[in-house]
């Protein structure tokens, strides 16, 4: 069989671009560069002088976890996808000859982007090159959250009563090997008459472009309306704050109202109260606005599994941050190629 050379590499990305390659679309609309300065801290914690290997480049690395958030592979899955595929290659900037980051040193370097909390950082520099671009936040902002699911646990009625009460099971305390694989931050919530283990992914999108603007991440038993406030975009050029039924309390259009949004949350009947005809139209045409949401819900759902395959509170807000920045690096290269 004969060997492939640089030129026969080359063949084959622009067979892909003929093709239609989005991670192409999606490189050439985003300036990488602009994340270094934030990515730089990861180095600066470990490396303390210049002697032994030189480290991966770290916007080379970052570019790695936007394909693996993009996926949902593991860390052993992306090293085998970048050895085989040639547009994950291309992607990277790398050639068929060219080292390739193993699974361990991409864990490793995940693990420092969430134990520094840089993914917060690094999603709010985009949102300012976004506003640099010209897509500011328009037409309101839509409050949502969605249920980010992690291995259900299998633990007694014993330990989860310690968990929930902030303390370390004495089983845990004995296997370090168990502990590590179990999220004592994660807990239990009963949507739609099904159960799910994990988190909450908090978001604030604008009616707009659809694009993540605020993000916070919490475990699924807190209530949607418990983190309203934290997610408010002041900078939003149309006040208005859409929201489902779970928002609508008299505590919440008071508070909003008072700090100068304008509250477009729906109505909700009640027992021997049911909503009014003019309630549920007024319900209809915010719906048209709110749906908006499910739109970008429905893109991450997209990328890959939902299941979170990260332990704990930390790596948890740090990969939920990832995924909502490539959702919007990935919203992005399809508003400006359109």
């Amino acid at each position: 069989m004969p060997q492939g050379g640089f030129f026969d590499f080359q063949e084959r990305c622009h067979q892909l671009h003929q093709l239609g390659n989005p991670l192409e679309r999606l490189d050439k609309a985003i300036d990488w560069e602009q994340f270094r300065g934030i990515l730089n801290k990861v180095h600066e914690k470990d490396r303390k002088n210049n002697s032994g290997r030189k480290p991966w480049d770290v916007v080379l690395m970052f570019r790695l976890l936007v394909l693996k958030a993009l996926y949902n592979l593991s860390d052993e899955q992306m090293e085998y996808q970048i050895r085989d595929r040639i547009s994950f290659m291309q992607f990277l900037g790398l050639g068929l000859n060219d080292a390739v980051p193993d699974a361990r040193t991409i864990w490793l370097f995940q693990d420092q982007l969430s134990r520094l909390g840089l993914a917060k950082k690094l999603f709010a520099r985009f949102d300012r090159f976004l506003s640099q671009q010209g897509y500011t936040a328009k037409a309101g902002s839509i409050i949502d959250a969605s249920i980010v699911e992690v291995p259900k646990q299998r633990n007694n009625r014993q330990e989860n009563k310690q968990i929930q009460e902030g303390r370390t099971p004495k089983s845990f305390r004995d296997n370090p090997a168990k502990a590590r694989q179990k999220d004592v931050h994660a807990r239990w919530v009963t949507k739609g008459g099904r159960r799910y283990f994990g988190y909450k992914n908090h978001v604030n999108v604008d009616a707009k472009h659809k694009l993540i603007r605020h993000y916070t991440v919490t475990d699924a038993a807190v209530h949607d309306s418990q983190v309203i406030e934290v997610l408010l975009d002041k900078s939003n050029s149309n006040q208005s704050v859409y929201g489902d039924s779970a928002y609508r309390s008299d505590h919440i259009s008071k508070r909003l109202k008072k700090i100068g949004f304008r509250d477009c949350i729906h109505r909700k009947g009640y027992r021997d109260h049911p909503l009014s005809q003019r309630s549920y139209e007024a319900n209809c045409r915010k719906s048209r606005i709110r749906a908006r949401v499910e739109h970008s819900f429905g893109r991450l759902s997209q990328f890959g599994e939902k299941l979170m395959r990260c332990v704990g509170r930390v790596r948890a807000r740090s990969w939920i941050g990832l995924r909502n920045l490539v959702y919007n690096m990935d919203r992005y290269a399809y508003l400006s190629s359109a």
